[in-house]
């Protein structure tokens, strides 16, 4: 059974263990943080190792490196004399936005194995996307076990290493943005009368439910609001109202601005 390493246990950190946890015994899973409480509530929750960098970067099989990118050069500047004193296989796992493969070399991972992933919060309950693109060092048989390995954590989606910026402006970037629009449906509904508990659930479960038709049913999301718009009906005047505000234009712009900003984060 292959061991996991995570080096940073933050937000998106902490979701990616939470993932793995469900396919690799929590035995298997070790942590480190920079805070180490932090480390170690989440592996009290999960059951998992609290360790520390060195430790993971010499014992671990898959290498979580879950810091921000301008951390990126410091922590591999750390770990690279440990890892080229192992004789067993290793691989690097970077979640570091905006660092391409490339980058990760000329910061100190070159010549080592490396997967790049771009995941996103909802990953800690297994409705995730997490784009990946792997190094030509790592193997088939290494790729299918990272896969299994993360598939508790939703979709996990190949994408060429300069689109992953702009997977993550939708993907990752996105789920604030979705957090906004719940947020706003709910607080329309509290206008009208709803409670605030209820607002809010109902809105969530809408875009659940509105996501999972779309993918399950193939039919494109236009198709699927003509279909909610009656003639005459309340959705339609809803539709208008949107337009009128630039609903879709905010939406796009806010895309764009999140995935330009990527390349002002290396």
């Amino acid at each position: 059974m292959a061991t996991f390493g995570f080096i940073g246990t933050g937000n998106m950190g902490g979701a990616l263990v939470r993932a793995v946890c469900k396919r690799v015994p929590s035995d298997q899973v070790f942590l480190a943080n920079r805070t180490p409480e932090k480390a170690k509530l989440l592996a009290e929750e999960l059951d998992c190792r609290v360790t520390d960098n060195d430790a993971i970067a010499q014992h671990a099989d898959f290498i979580f490196l879950g810091v921000k990118p301008q951390y990126m050069a410091d922590l591999l500047t750390d770990l690279r004399p440990v890892l080229e004193e192992r004789s067993s296989r290793f691989i690097l796992v970077s979640m570091a936005a905006a660092l391409t493969v490339d980058d990760l070399r000329e910061r100190g991972a070159a010549g080592f194995p490396i997967i790049r992933i771009m995941p996103n919060t909802p990953s800690a309950v297994g409705e995730g996307v997490i784009f990946y693109v792997c190094s030509d060092e790592v193997t088939k048989a290494e790729e299918k076990a990272f896969l299994d390995a993360m598939s508790g954590a939703g979709r996990l989606l190949p994408l060429s290493d300069h689109l992953m910026d702009a997977g993550s402006a939708v993907a990752g970037c996105g789920t604030a943005f979705a957090d906004l629009f719940i947020e706003a449906v709910a607080d329309g509904g509290v206008a009208c009368g709803l409670s605030r508990p209820m607002a809010l659930e109902c809105a969530a479960q809408m875009l659940i439910g509105t996501g999972k038709l779309m993918l399950e049913t193939g039919k494109h999301p236009g198709v699927l609001k003509d279909e909610v718009c009656s003639p005459g009906g309340a959705t339609i005047q809803g539709i208008r109202t949107l337009e009128e505000s630039g609903f879709r234009g905010a939406v796009m712009n806010a895309v764009i601005a999140a995935f330009e900003q990527s390349a002002n984060m290396k």
